[in-house]
C-alpha cells in the first residue's frame, strides 16, 4: 500500500470522526439547557426587586437527583410534586448572586418546551447592594455541556447571556451600549444552538457528503454553496416569520418533521432520488428548520425594545455557526473524496447511521 493510500486514509479517518462523534452524542442525550428569565426592577436607596422564572428541564434533574421513583422511565406529576422541596434544595444554590442579593422559590410549575417537560422554579427576591450579577453552576459537576440561557430585563433593559463551563458569571448593569451587549449575547445563543443541534448538523452534513463529488474544486464548491445558500435563506424565512408570531405551528409536529428531514436527506446519499438539485431539498427542509430555531428562540423570549436587532443576531450567530461547521468540514471531505474510505465510510457509512438516528429521534418526538 502507497504512503499516499495511507495518508489518504488516515486523513479520511479524521474527516469522519468528529461525523461520528456528532452521531454518539446525539444519540446518547439532547444537548442541556435550561432557561433563566429575571425581571429587575430599581427601588430606592439603590435596591433591588427580583422575579422571575427559571425552566429546567426534568430530563436532566432525575438524571442528577433521581425524580423517577418507581424506575418505569417515565415521570408523573405526582413523582414531581413530591420532590418540589428537593428540586428547590439542589437548584438554588447553584445559582450564585452578587453579595446582598437573595431569591426564593415561591412556587413551582411545570411547562412543555421543544424538548420535553420542564420543571418552573417562580423567584422572587431583591437585593440590597448596587450590582446584580449571576454566577451560574447548575449541572457543572454532571454535564460540562450544560449551558443556562440567562435573561434579565433590569429597569426595562433586557440583556442575555449564555452562561456555563468557562463562563459562568453575568454581571449586568443599564451603562450605555445594552442594546449592542444585548444583541451579543443573541449571537451567541445562537451560534451555540447550531453548535448543540444535532439534528441541524446533521441535516446539513448529509446534503454536503456528496456536494464534494463532483467533478473539479470550482464545481464542488459551487454545489457546496448553492447548497448552504438555500439552506439558509430557507430557514432565516420561517425563523423570522415564527420570531415575530405571524406563522405559528405546533412543536411537535416541528421536532418530527425536521427528523424525518434528517433521515430523507441521509437516505437519500444510499438511494438517490435527488441527485442535481440538492439545494431545494436544502431549501424545502430549510424552512421547517427555520421553525426549529424559532422554538428556541421562543424559549429565550425577544426583547420588546429590540426586537429586529435581536431577532438579526441570533439569526447572524445561526449562520456564523454553520459557516464554521462547514468550513471545518469541506476542505478535509473534498481533499479525501476520491478514497474509498471517503465513498464507503463517510458517505454511505455515514449516511445509514444518520438515517438511524433520525429515524429513532422521529420515533421518539412523534410519539411521546
Amino acid at each position: 500500500m502507497s504512503s499516499l493510500s495511507c495518508a489518504a486514509r488516515r486523513l479520511a479517518a479524521l474527516t469522519f470522526l468528529p461525523l461520528f462523534f456528532i452521531a454518539s452524542a446525539a444519540m446518547a442525550h439532547k444537548p442541556s439547557d435550561s432557561y433563566l428569565a429575571l425581571n429587575v426592577t430599581t427601588a430606592p436607596r439603590q435596591q433591588y426587586v427580583i422575579d422571575g422564572r427559571w425552566d429546567i428541564a426534568l430530563r436532566d434533574l432525575d438524571f442528577a437527583i433521581g425524580l423517577d421513583t418507581d424506575g418505569d422511565g417515565k415521570l408523573t406529576w405526582d413523582e414531581v410534586r413530591s420532590r418540589h422541596a428537593e428540586i428547590a434544595a439542589y437548584a438554588m444554590p447553584r445559582l450564585g448572586l452578587a453579595q446582598g442579593c437573595r431569591l426564593r422559590v415561591t412556587r413551582q410549575e411545570i411547562d412543555r418546551h421543544t424538548d420535553g417537560a420542564y420543571t418552573v422554579l417562580v423567584l422572587q427576591g431583591g437585593c440590597n447592594g448596587t450590582t446584580f450579577a449571576i454566577d451560574y453552576k447548575l449541572f457543572a459537576d454532571l454535564d460540562a455541556q450544560h449551558r443556562g440561557m440567562a435573561s434579565v430585563t433590569l429597569d426595562g433593559i433586557a440583556q442575555s447571556a449564555v452562561l456555563g463551563g468557562d463562563h459562568a458569571r453575568f454581571a449586568v448593569d443599564s451603562g450605555e451600549g445594552s442594546s449592542w451587549r444585548q444583541a451579543s449575547g443573541y449571537l451567541r445563543h445562537g451560534v451555540w444552538h447550531i453548535w448543540t443541534g444535532y439534528d441541524h448538523i446533521l441535516f446539513l452534513l448529509s446534503l454536503l457528503l456528496p456536494a464534494v463529488l463532483a467533478q473539479g474544486w470550482r464545481s464542488a464548491s459551487a454545489d457546496v454553496l448553492r447548497v448552504v445558500t438555500a439552506f439558509t435563506l430557507a430557514h432565516s424565512i420561517t425563523l423570522s416569520l415564527a420570531a415575530l408570531q405571524v406563522v405559528s405551528l405546533p412543536s411537535r409536529l416541528v421536532e418530527s418533521a425536521i427528523a424525518a428531514s434528517v433521515a430523507i436527506a441521509a437516505l437519500n446519499n444510499l438511494w438517490p432520488l435527488v441527485q442535481g438539485r440538492r439545494w431545494l431539498a436544502a431549501f424545502g427542509f430549510g424552512l421547517l428548520h427555520g421553525f426549529g430555531f424559532a422554538g428556541v428562540l421562543g424559549d429565550l423570549g425577544l426583547p420588546r425594545s429590540a426586537t429586529v436587532l435581536a431577532l438579526a443576531a441570533f439569526n447572524i450567530g445561526v449562520e456564523l455557526g454553520q459557516l464554521a461547521i462547514v468550513a471545518a468540514f469541506v476542505p478535509l471531505a473534498y481533499a479525501v473524496r476520491g478514497t474509498w474510505a471517503y465513498r464507503q465510510l463517510m458517505v454511505k457509512g455515514g449516511s445509514a447511521t444518520i438515517a438511524v438516528l433520525a429515524t429513532a429521534w422521529f420515533v421518539e418526538r412523534a410519539t411521546v
